[in-house]
């Protein structure tokens, strides 16, 4: 009679639908519709600065090979030596 009520409870919880659950990363809906328009990957330091204007701030080269990065109001730049690597949109900026 056991072995029967273990049979039947399985089987209910086998065959009851189970939902399943997914997150959208927040990074993923920035990428694929930015808010803010930002430097692209691969543009030198001069084409950032005529494209974009002077940097609010920006941080000396450190590392090897050596990385810069460049604050505007809403984003940072990231680069390798001359050449951009990736921007960031600042939290608050949302």
């Amino acid at each position: 009679m056991i072995i029967k009520r273990s049979l039947v409870l399985l089987s209910c919880l086998l065959l009851n639908p189970v939902p399943v659950f997914a997150d959208v990363l927040l990074i993923d809906s920035i990428e694929s519709a930015p808010a803010i328009q930002t430097p692209d990957r691969g543009l030198s330091m001069s084409q950032v600065r005529q494209q974009f204007g002077e940097p609010v701030t920006s941080a000396a080269a450190i590392g090897e090979p050596p990385i810069t990065r460049w604050d505007y109001a809403d984003y940072s730049v990231f680069f390798e030596n001359d050449t951009a690597l990736h921007s960031v949109i600042h939290q608050a900026s949302k």
